[in-house]
């Protein structure tokens, strides 16, 4: 009996629907409201924080190098400060419960419980067992964090651990191609896929001013034309940059197989498409502006 191929962007695939169910909690009413009962209510604070926390009570230059593309200056307004208002076992313990009510709320009672989530748990835990701590902090440091026994805890948990597997790897391949956190974003945004520039403004700490200049040392490179839209060379670059992230986090999933991968994908995408009909992200988060 043969095993199927994995196919080569099968893991993306799957990564990508993981990773919005994982991302619904930043935008979820219950984190900002669990996060305020702990004192902490600026909401880059909170987000530094809950994501974060894992790596213990760092200091600012730990948060920028780790998150990549926020302004230093941003972070360093909020870390290490927020360690003084709550600690990072507080926050993580405060995340696990906004986690639960919002999964509840967003996906319904009955699916947080039933045999597709229990099912989609186990198929992206074994998928982890072939991560990788080397080079890669905040997929180690929330490795090192205990695995919820509530199925729909433990999927959550699990696509964590997947999302910062890759997201590490994908720095790598930022650092590689020479771009800083925000040519990062501008090129990301120019795809049509990253966040508009409004977001990326209100979350990142980034100026007008600032993406002006990052936009002129990226038309200086030849990747990005004068109307701020890709040039062929930064379509090849940003399509580069996918391949070598796909190759370093390809251990998961082909260590799940094909049929696994395929099925934690068909159960990913039940979740995140009731997430999103049900308002989990902002209508103008994602385009070019």
């Amino acid at each position: 009996m043969t095993t199927a191929a994995l196919e080569p962007r099968a893991g993306r695939r799957c990564h990508t629907l993981l990773n919005s169910l994982h991302a619904t909690h930043f935008f979820s009413p219950e984190l900002a409201e669990e996060l305020a009962a702990l004192g902490v209510t600026h909401p880059r604070a909170v987000n530094f924080a809950v994501r974060a926390a894992s790596l213990g009570a760092v200091g600012a230059g730990t948060v920028t190098a780790t998150f990549y593309n926020y302004k230093h200056e941003l972070v360093a307004r909020h870390v290490p400060a927020v360690w003084e208002i709550a600690s990072p076992k507080d926050v993580l313990a405060a995340r696990a419960r906004a986690v639960d009510a919002s999964m509840r709320r967003l996906l319904g009672a009955d699916a947080v419980v039933s045999d597709g989530m229990a099912e989609a748990a186990k198929l992206a835990l074994r998928a982890t067992e072939a991560c990788s701590r080397s080079g890669r902090p905040l997929y180690a440091a929330h490795a090192d964090l205990p695995v919820p026994q509530e199925p729909h805890l433990a999927y959550w948990y699990a696509s964590t651990l997947l999302r910062e597997h890759r997201g590490d790897g994908h720095l790598a391949a930022l650092l590689a191609a020479g771009l800083d956190g925000l040519e990062a974003v501008v090129t990301h945004t120019a795809t049509g896929k990253g966040m508009t520039p409004k977001w990326v403004f209100a979350t990142r700490g980034w100026s007008q001013d600032d993406w002006d200049a990052a936009a002129a040392r990226l038309r200086e490179r030849g990747l990005l034309d004068a109307a701020g839209e890709l040039t062929g060379a930064g379509v090849a670059l940003r399509a580069e940059i996918e391949a070598e992230t796909d190759r370093l986090d390809r251990a998961p999933y082909e260590h799940l197989g094909a049929e696994g991968v395929a099925r934690l994908t068909e159960l990913a995408a039940g979740f995140a498409r009731a997430a999103v009909a049900a308002g989990a992200f902002p209508a103008d988060l994602v385009g070019k502006g």
